[in-house]
């Protein structure tokens, strides 16, 4: 049995430069000590904000580009009725903030989920290192490359997987992301809640809280408040591709028993 004590709160370490994704801005790209300390030297580090505060709101300007240092955030959507669609969890390590990059206006909304600290890259800035150092720009494409591909797995998660498939493949993101930058894989806290997980995947609360019960009682993981213990790693992923499987077996019996109509 796993030792409580060694469980990993992401929410709570300070994430490395080296697993930081501004850092994807330079490290690839072998610039010489000048320009790593023009780099470093823009970035700021404003003091932490505490749960509930927002970084930024929906129809504010966009003035910096943010990755989290410690602690976790959620972006998020609107509506003038006061309803409100999360579009994202933001761990240590990762960007956020790239949505206002098109009209310099954000078009969501950033809140802390608990106290979190950040980076901060002013655009001005960044468009300025942009012309002095060489492949900067190439390198924050890759970035908004990640942030397409995330989008288009996130619409094929809602169009396309149940309630079983959507939580297990959230958890396994979850996972994924923090065993990328050397945490456990198996055992983590959740800053978000089951309210929140429910609106990002499109489920109602009810209905997440009893995924997580069946996900423990077939033994796949273990749930104590926020603390996740995963112990059938491989089983979670056999259900979160469950409905691909289904759809490749669903094509293949097409391909290979046409219509009646069409024989002949």
């Amino acid at each position: 049995m796993s030792n409580h004590n060694e469980t990993i709160d992401f929410t709570k370490f300070k994430v490395s430069c080296s697993a930081c994704s501004l850092r994807e801005l330079c490290l690839p790209m072998g610039l010489s000590n000048d320009d790593l300390q023009q780099l470093e030297s823009t970035i700021k580090r404003p003091r932490p904000i505490q749960k509930g505060d927002y970084l930024f709101r929906m129809g504010d300007d966009c003035h910096s580009l943010y990755t989290v240092r410690a602690g976790s955030v959620k972006t998020l959507i609107s509506t003038d009725e006061g309803e409100e669609q999360i579009m994202g969890f933001h761990l240590p390590g990762e960007m956020f903030g790239l949505d206002g990059l098109e009209t310099d206006i954000h078009t969501c909304s950033a809140m802390a989920l608990e106290t979190t600290s950040v980076c901060e890259l002013p655009i001005h800035q960044f468009e300025t290192l942009c012309q002095s150092i060489p492949g900067l720009s190439h390198q924050m494409h890759r970035l908004i490359g990640k942030e397409v591909t995330t989008d288009h797995e996130m619409l094929f998660l809602l169009g396309k997987k149940d309630a079983e498939e959507r939580l297990s493949s959230f958890l396994l993101s979850i996972s994924k992301r923090l065993s990328q930058r050397g945490f456990s894989a198996n055992e983590f806290y959740l800053s978000m809640s089951r309210q929140d997980i429910g609106n990002y995947l499109g489920l109602a609360l009810e209905t997440v809280s009893r995924q997580f019960t069946h996900f423990q009682d077939a033994g796949i993981l273990s749930v104590e408040r926020r603390h996740i213990t995963i112990h059938q790693i491989d089983r979670l992923k056999q259900i979160a591709i469950k409905s691909t499987h289904d759809m490749g077996r669903h094509n293949h019996s097409h391909r290979h028993h046409p219509p009646t109509s069409l024989k002949s």
